[in-house]
């Protein structure tokens, strides 16, 4: 599996394709898939197996990306966080950009800086490459997410 671990509990990566790699995801200690991928749905592997998918099919066309792309993914991410077992696996067709575009957004929700962030993922995962376009997509996500908690009545 082309797997990289960001933290002890998020890892990114790519494809994961076939039953033999969605066992091996989940003897690595992985409950919940982020599935960025537009071209393949995981939901299938995952059947019979210990673990949750979130299909959160995105382009990769270098193009801005919507808050609800990111909103679905961070709260996905949020709810399986809150179980100390839980282990996440975010991930697109190579990791190199959509799946750590998607970490990226969780990572600055969980009080990451944006460079503090950026820098982990990409020592972690020297193949990253934050697109700006991608970069951007996050920041005006965090900003929105970030005036909808100081802000409950606006929701």
């Amino acid at each position: 599996m082309d797997m990289t671990w960001v933290t002890d509990r998020i890892a990114l990566g790519g494809g994961i394709w076939n039953d033999s790699n969605m066992a091996e995801l989940v003897r690595t200690g992985v409950t919940h898939i982020i599935n960025m991928q537009i071209e393949f749905d995981d939901r299938p592997l995952a059947v019979g197996q210990p673990v949750v998918v979130l299909h959160n099919p995105t382009d990769d066309d270098f193009q801005p990306k919507p808050p609800q792309l990111f909103q679905a993914g961070v709260d996905f991410a949020l709810d399986a966080l809150e179980k100390p077992e839980s282990k996440i696996y975010i991930h697109c067709a190579a990791g190199v950009h959509r799946a750590p575009m998607m970490t990226l957004a969780l990572m600055r929700v969980l009080g990451w800086s944006l460079e503090d962030a950026k820098t982990l993922i990409q020592q972690r995962r020297y193949v990253v490459d934050f697109a700006e376009v991608y970069v951007e997509s996050v920041e005006d996500f965090i900003k929105l997410n970030e005036s909808a908690r100081a802000n409950p009545q606006a929701r």
